[in-house]
């Protein structure tokens, strides 16, 4: 029996050792360093946008057109989220998350005190649903384009407090979208809570314009901005919202299950705060000697949000920032909309089978294109790409049934015609 016990031990002391010394995805980190950029690129400048492509570690013979998805990482990323695992599990050390806020919120346009960390969007709109003061009947505007993050707690609250929900459909012009939400309002509208950039074909909402109106009308605006950070050039105190939630793992290509919560500072007495813990009080509370009194909140966004965060994982955010502004946050845009505007281009010179659904007004655009092929099923068309290496996204909410395709800088024109390619066998 002992003999087992030794033996047993030495086996699995040596799959440890063969466990700690595998080669790491580190080994695998491109020779090329990303040089810092000072001056604008060119958004046609293939040589540099391969270079870019060399920091991900994406298959080479998979094109990825679904970062609207789920954005990859670079390799500076991957290896901050490591580093600052280790850095808690070797010195013990607590802390350090809450240094990102200043980083994201430079990033954004707002103060460092309006920005709280979620994990995800759909953990910043459930915040801000749950947070503001609506009863019975108040009505809330959505679009008939939501994911499900943004759709589900506002139903889930009319279920529960029996508010009403009032959608419209995203006209392909700005000017009309905002004529279709203005229609809507009553003097019983206390909210509207539409996204940024919807998830299905990637039109821009005229949301400066929506957040104006709001105001104006005294009603909360409250943005769904899982695509905004990363790929549109972001001053969140010029858009004019009173909350807006979004995520590091899309357009930002942070750490996946990270995120953050805008939430204008004059908003934040008006927005209930539900889920506290550690970070959300003042500092002052005190079970032993005054506990009636205790339960303060902060004076900053750190209220809605409490306990452990993940050190390793905003070590990512901040990683994923400082990727973006070495090759220059405008550099990004310019190339995401270069991009965006050739795959809908190449779409639409492919004639009437072609249903495009994005927008082709210049500002109500992206990097996302939806589209149908006419009398293609649109879950074949998706099988079919993927048996050739192609990653896209299939559309079934809200019965819109369509394809969708979104590129960014780690993609490149080569790619989209391969996806062209496939189209015309289609049609």
């Amino acid at each position: 029996m002992k003999d087992a016990r030794r033996s047993f031990l030495k086996q699995s002391s040596l799959g440890l050792l063969g466990a700690l010394t595998i080669p790491s995805v580190f080994n695998e980190l491109p020779a090329i360093t990303l040089p810092k950029q000072d001056d604008k690129i060119d958004p046609q400048n293939e040589k540099y946008w391969t270079l870019v492509r060399q920091q991900f570690p994406l298959q080479k013979d998979w094109a990825y057109l679904n970062n609207g998805t789920m954005g990859p990482s670079p390799y500076p990323v991957i290896e901050a989220v490591h580093k600052g695992m280790m850095e808690g599990d070797v010195y013990g050390n607590y802390g350090g998350w809450e240094n990102t806020h200043a980083k994201i919120a430079q990033f954004v346009g707002a103060n460092e005190d309006e920005i709280a960390l979620t994990h995800n969007v759909t953990d910043g709109i459930n915040i801000a649903c749950w947070g503001i003061p609506l009863k019975k009947g108040d009505e809330v505007i959505l679009t008939t384009h939501e994911h499900v993050g943004n759709a589900f707690p506002w139903l889930n609250r009319q279920k529960l407090h029996g508010i009403k929900i009032k959608v419209f459909t995203p006209a392909s012009t700005a000017a009309e979208t905002l004529e279709r939400i203005q229609a809507l309002y009553t003097k019983k509208t206390k909210a509207i809570a539409v996204p940024h950039i919807p998830c299905t074909i990637g039109q821009i909402l005229p949301v400066k314009e929506i957040c104006a109106w709001a105001k104006e009308k005294g009603i909360f605006s409250l943005i769904d901005g899982a695509h905004g950070p990363g790929m549109l050039l972001l001053d969140l105190h010029q858009m004019g919202c009173d909350a807006y939630a979004s995520c590091c793992h899309k357009w930002m290509l942070g750490p996946k299950g990270t995120g953050f919560l805008y939430i204008r500072k004059d908003f934040q007495e008006t927005l209930q705060t539900y889920f506290v813990g550690g970070g959300s009080d003042n500092g002052k509370w005190n079970m032993a000697t005054d506990p009636i009194k205790s339960g303060a909140y902060a004076n900053n966004a750190h209220r809605y949000y409490g306990g452990t965060q993940g050190l390793g994982l905003y070590k990512g955010v901040d990683a994923a920032i400082a990727f973006i502004d070495n090759i220059g946050m405008e550099n990004i845009y310019n190339r995401i909309n270069y991009l965006g505007k050739y795959t809908q281009d190449n779409l639409m010179a492919l004639g009437d089978k072609i249903e495009m659904l994005t927008p082709t007004e210049q500002n109500s655009r992206c990097a996302i294109n939806g589209f149908r092929i006419k009398g293609f099923d649109f879950s074949k068309f998706y099988a079919k790409c993927a048996e050739q290496k192609i990653r896209i996204r299939m559309v079934a909410e809200n019965e819109i049934n369509c394809v969708r395709i979104s590129t960014h800088i780690y993609n490149n024109t080569n790619e989209i015609e391969r996806f062209i390619e496939i189209v015309k066998k289609e049609i």
